[in-house]
């Protein structure tokens, strides 16, 4: 559903739609936040499991990835460990995680702070300080009941255990997550303003 659509079937949200449209198109999907966006995408299907990396129409690398064990669905609020489904930006990288390696995700995006706000998960401020952020390319607020802290990222320390768990299981708590050897092969596809795109 386009929120133009939205807004005609909920009077109440008509106006902040009508706001939220401008927001949109400032930060469109294919605009190009803080650097040279990559000429790669990612693409995260989730029912299958599977981390895309394109360039175009060509496929340049496939991973087996586990992701959050809230389950199938949209993340919604902080703690139901949902992976969220959307288009969103690589804001930033942490080499010193404990997951090995994490690329950062600007969730939440517009979409979640609109549903957060229709839904009353969070207030009209905090949705404010969302969009303020995202259409200053910094990371939006990740101190709401949004949640926050969504990335791509390795395992860690790696033991047979762990393996067989990220082999066979969603084990994370909404992140998208690799073996270790594979986020750092996937570092050099990603840059700041790289698309990440999460399909169900």
């Amino acid at each position: 559903m386009y929120l133009h659509e939205i807004g005609k079937r909920s009077p109440y949200f008509r106006a902040p739609i009508q706001w939220l449209a401008l927001t949109v198109c400032f930060i469109h999907p294919g605009s190009t936040p803080v650097a040279a966006a990559s000429s790669y995408d990612i693409e995260i299907k989730k029912s299958q499991r599977l981390l895309i990396v394109r360039e175009g129409e060509e496929v340049r690398k496939v991973y087996r990835i586990a992701l959050g064990r809230g389950g199938p669905g949209n993340k919604q609020r902080l703690g139901d460990r949902k992976t969220p489904v959307g288009t969103y930006r690589v804001i930033g990288f942490n080499d010193r995680s404990k997951f090995d390696f994490f690329i950062r995700l600007n969730y939440p995006n517009v979409k979640d702070a609109f549903y957060g706000l229709k839904s009353a998960v969070i207030a009209r401020a905090e949705f404010d300080r969302i969009i303020g952020a995202l259409r200053r390319n910094i990371l939006p607020p990740q101190d709401t009941s949004l949640g926050g802290a969504i990335g791509i990222h390795g395992i860690g320390p790696e033991t047979p255990e762990k393996l067989r768990i990220h082999e066979n299981l969603n084990w994370t708590e909404g992140c998208i997550a690799l073996k270790n050897e594979e986020i750092r092969e996937l570092r050099p596809y990603i840059r700041i303003g790289t698309r990440v795109v999460i399909r169900e």
